[in-house]
Parts: structure tokens; sequence; C-alpha cells
């Protein structure tokens, strides 16, 4: 192995010579890119035309749109929305399953299955489904008395569409990684607590949940970050419609930068977007790790 000498120090550049390709094209895929992006954001630019340089007059542009702050609204209700109900919704799953000894591997297959549909696919079963006059779904709403969801004229029911939607396609990731961390937790921590006299929801509250948190949080964390890129759903099923009510972020900046061909406001839009997501996770993991570490010195 080769070496090589710095201040007296010998270090080897063999295994910085293997993950090199790595790296050269993390590189070549995003941070280039995103550094493009980047100077599109402070130039003003479109097919054809000389980028030409406006320093932050795109930023302001966008934060004078009401249109940028209903779908960065839409986009933020969506997200607590899913990533919260996924959550939950995973967690009781984890903890049954866990515990479940009759055909794991089956139900397994069926709970992991929608991380196999594609989101296009998904989108026309659902709006098949829930077609007020001919979906299943929709007639079993009205057969129940319940009102259903109107999601192509009610801005608020094609949000609540989308935010079903999302779940139940992406709730297997979050299943699978709370899954795997409640298998890995000790059944001796259990059989300990039984001895002590602990009751099944002591059990949950001063073993399963504090082992669990580190798992949920890495769970949030990239949930934030794949809610917020948010596109096909919305796309497929609504299009932002009626009127742009049901627009999301990343609909937002497809519109400004493929139909109306502003692609320096959509590059501010999507540094925007990175930085309000890193805020947002920021801000609630931040509040969810001191409460998880709250008491101990």
């Amino acid at each position: 192995m080769k070496e090589f000498a710095v201040k007296g120090t010998r270090i080897a550049i063999a295994p910085y010579v293997l993950i090199a390709p790595a790296q050269l094209l993390v590189i070549a895929l995003i941070f280039i890119p995103a550094l493009y992006v980047l100077f599109l954001s402070f130039h003003t630019s479109s097919f054809g035309a000389q980028p030409i340089f406006v320093g932050l007059q795109n930023y302001a542009a966008i934060l004078n749109d009401g249109y940028f702050w209903r779908a960065l609204t839409n986009t933020v209700i969506v997200i607590l929305i899913v990533v919260h109900a996924e959550i939950l919704i995973g967690l009781g799953m984890a903890l049954l399953l866990a515990s479940w000894k009759w055909g794991r591997p089956a139900i397994l297959a069926i709970i992991l299955a929608p991380y196999a549909v594609t989101e296009a696919s998904a989108v026309v079963i659902w709006r098949f489904l829930f077609d007020p006059q001919m979906g299943v779904v929709g007639q079993a709403l009205t057969a129940m008395g319940l009102p259903t969801l109107e999601w192509a004229v009610e801005p608020m029911h094609g949000l609540i569409m989308v935010s079903l939607l999302s779940v139940w396609l992406h709730l297997p990731f979050t299943f699978i990684i709370l899954y795997a961390a409640r298998l890995a937790i000790p059944t001796d921590l259990y059989e300990a607590g039984a001895i002590d006299g602990a009751t099944p929801w002591q059990q949950f509250r001063r073993l399963t949940l504090p082992l669990l948190l580190p798992a949920m949080l890495i769970a949030m964390l990239f949930r934030y970050i794949f809610a917020f890129r948010l596109f096909s759903e919305v796309w497929l099923l609504t299009g932002g419609g009626p009127a742009r009510t049901t627009e999301v972020s990343a609909v937002y900046l497809y519109l400004e930068a493929f139909r109306y061909h502003s692609f320096g406001t959509a590059s501010a839009t999507g540094w925007l977007l990175v930085l309000a997501s890193f805020g947002l996770a920021y801000v609630y993991l931040r509040s969810i790790y001191k409460e998880m570490f709250r008491g101990q010195a």
C-alpha cells in the first residue's frame, strides 16, 4: 500500500483512491448542478437567451408572489399530515407485527406492496377508486351517508386526497425502518420489565418508545426531505387546480421553469425550498432530540 508523508505522519493513499469514483460521481451529479442552479438564481434566463445578472431580483419576485406562498402553505400542510400519519401508523404496524406469530412473511409482503407501485399507476387507481360517481370508495362513502372527496373541485379535498395517496405509497419506507428497530430491541428487557411488574403501557413508554426514538428521527428526517419534493401525486391527480389552489412547491417550480420558461425564478424557488426544508426539519427534529435527552447530564 503506497503512502505519503505529511509533517512526519505517514498516510495511506489507497483508501482515498478507492472512494474517489463515488465522490466524483456525487460531485458531478449533485454539487456541480446545485452550484449551477445557484448561479441561475441570480440571473434572468430562458430558452435561447443569455443569462443576465439581476442579483436578488428573482428571490424578491418569488417572495412577493402570492402563488408561491399558497404553494408553500399547501406543501407544509401536506408534509405535516403525511409525515405524522406515517410515523403513527408505521409505529403501530411495527409493534403489532413484531408480536405477530402467524403468517408474518405474507403480511410483510402485503405491507410492502405499495412501494412496488409506480406513482403514475397509483394515481390512476386512486382516481378510479375515489371517483364520486363510479368509484368503489366513493359509492361506499355515499352508501354510509358520508361525504365523498370532491378532489377535482374542492381544494381541501384535493389536498386530503394527495395526503392519503402519499401515505399509502410511502408508508412501507417508514414501517420497515421502525420494524427493524423494534426487532433489534432485546427481549430480555421486556422479560425484566415484566418481572418488575411493568404493565404493557409502562413497557411501551419506558422501553419501546425511548429505544425506537432514534429510528423515528431518521424516518422523519428522510420523509420530511422526500415529502418536500412532492410532485407526481399532485401533478397527476389535480395538476395544481382548480385555479392553482392545490399547487405545492415542486409544482410551482415546474410551472416557472417549463410553462413560463423562467429558469432564474425557478432556480431561486429551488434554493428557497432547500432552505425551507432544512429549516423545518432542523426546528422540528431539534425539539424531539431535546425531548429524547431531557434529564440526561
